[in-house]
């Protein structure tokens, strides 16, 4: 019997991703949530998102759900993405 051991990563260097430069203040600014949608998340992210306003003076709190928990969120998602400051992704169960 042979066994074979893959090594899981990946063989090129590091790519030119970058994250991005962080936020000075959340005062003032969107913060948009992305949920997978599933039971959990609902009210979850209704706190959090009253935490932002309370707490850190978050200005708006756009939340969308994806339509598919297991798919990558779709274009309009990407699409209303580009007028948040900032984003949180999140799963719950």
């Amino acid at each position: 019997m042979t066994i074979e051991i893959l090594d899981p990563t990946y063989g090129e260097g590091p790519s030119d991703f970058a994250a991005a430069p962080r936020l000075a203040t959340l005062a003032g600014v969107t913060v948009g949530i992305i949920s997978n949608g599933k039971h959990g998340t609902g009210r979850f992210f209704d706190a959090v998102a009253h935490h932002l306003q309370t707490q850190y003076r978050v200005q708006a709190v756009e939340r969308v759900v994806k339509p598919n928990y297991s798919a990558p969120a779709g274009d309009d998602i990407m699409d209303a993405t580009k007028h948040w400051h900032a984003v949180i992704a999140g799963i719950g169960d």
